[in-house]
């Protein structure tokens, strides 16, 4: 089956259409210590390069979202590494993880490989939904 798999997708147009050139990283990708238990270490971006939406949720909403998502299902992280975009970099966010006890590490600029199986996951989900507009078109909703 796995060699079905790999031949149907090495002749698939739309796979071939939507898959970037991935690169390896300049430099050694940086391990984050393995955590004592699962969802201690946590690390979180945001796709982007999607579609616009015609709104965009505020920082409130969003943190609702991470405590009912995540806080509820798998407990307050220890810490979180991510990248620096300005909602992570927010006097909000931060106050809220404080408040949870979270610590946040932000990777360091142009560093991706601090966070890179965050970014890895990312541009993989991106080139699948960019694949499901191609194949749909973009009213995917």
């Amino acid at each position: 089956m796995k060699a079905d798999i790999a031949t149907y997708v090495s002749k698939c147009l739309t796979c071939a259409k939507v898959k970037a050139e991935h690169q390896k990283p300049s430099g050694l990708l940086v391990q984050p210590k393995i955590p004592e238990w699962k969802w201690d270490n946590i690390t979180m971006d945001f796709v982007t390069k999607l579609p616009k939406s015609s709104e965009t949720d505020p920082m409130d909403k969003l943190a609702r979202i991470y405590l009912k998502e995540v806080v509820t299902r798998y407990g307050i992280p220890v810490s979180i590494i991510n990248d620096r975009d300005p909602r992570f970099a927010s006097n909000f966010w931060r106050s809220l993880q404080n408040a949870l006890g979270t610590r946040l590490d932000m990777s360091i600029a142009y560093h991706l490989e601090t966070n890179g199986q965050s970014e890895r996951t990312i541009q993989t989900l991106e080139d699948m939904l960019r694949a499901c507009a191609i194949d749909f078109g973009n009213g995917l909703g």
